[in-house]
């Protein structure tokens, strides 16, 4: 397809393909005239990643092109791929005080290594959920080991039985990516969404609303 026809699969304006084509986010189309380019579903493929990135996960184009990297790359395990998809969709933590922080942290450590899950050390999502503690150690509303246990376990029981499944491991490298991308962001939304729905109605039934 040319790029004109590539722009109206896709709803990408063409400016903005020829833009990730200069960045390299997006790979060159096969040269057929002076003028003219041929592109694939794969292109088409690769600008759908590249909105979800953009669109729901909100990365700038610096991360996305380290994800694109890390899709390209045959010889890195999907999984390895999906961590770099991962990791970048995490939100900077703001540092409490040092020891805060450290004790806040080493919580964490804990509980991953109790349930027996599988995270690197070096997950950004353990100084994330650290610093989520120590804001509400601040707040005077600290969250017990046994409240962390049981959402920790609706949490696996969500991703194991419904999200994970939903990714195809064995198909296109993007379609996985951009899985992961959208199922954690708009689903994590939906989840929060569901769970103030719920908070409304167990309130009016305590409070007899």
């Amino acid at each position: 397809m040319r790029i004109s026809q590539l722009s109206a699969a896709s709803g990408v304006p063409i400016p903005t393909i020829k833009y990730y084509l200069r960045e390299g986010l997006l790979p060159q189309g096969e040269v057929t005239a002076a003028t003219r380019a041929e592109y694939t579903e794969a292109h088409l493929r690769r600008l759908r990643l590249i909105r979800a990135l953009l669109e729901v996960g909100r990365l700038p184009v610096a991360a996305i092109g380290q994800i694109i990297a890390a899709v390209e790359d045959e010889s890195l395990p999907v999984h390895q791929m999906l961590g770099t998809a991962h990791y970048a969709l995490a939100p900077p933590v703001e540092a409490g005080p040092d020891d805060d922080h450290r004790r806040a942290r080493e919580r964490v450590d804990a509980l991953v290594a109790e349930l027996g899950w599988s995270v690197h050390p070096e997950a950004p999502t353990r100084d994330e959920l650290a610093g989520i503690l120590v804001r509400l150690d601040q707040l005077g509303m600290p969250a017990s080991e046994e409240s962390l246990r049981v959402y920790a376990s609706i949490m696996m029981r969500l991703v194991s039985e419904h999200e994970m499944h939903k990714i195809a491991f064995d198909g296109p490298r993007e379609a996985a990516v951009e899985s992961v991308v959208v199922g954690t962001v708009l689903y994590g939304k939906a989840f929060d969404t569901l769970r103030r729905l719920a908070q409304e109605s167990e309130s009016a039934r305590i409070l007899g609303a």
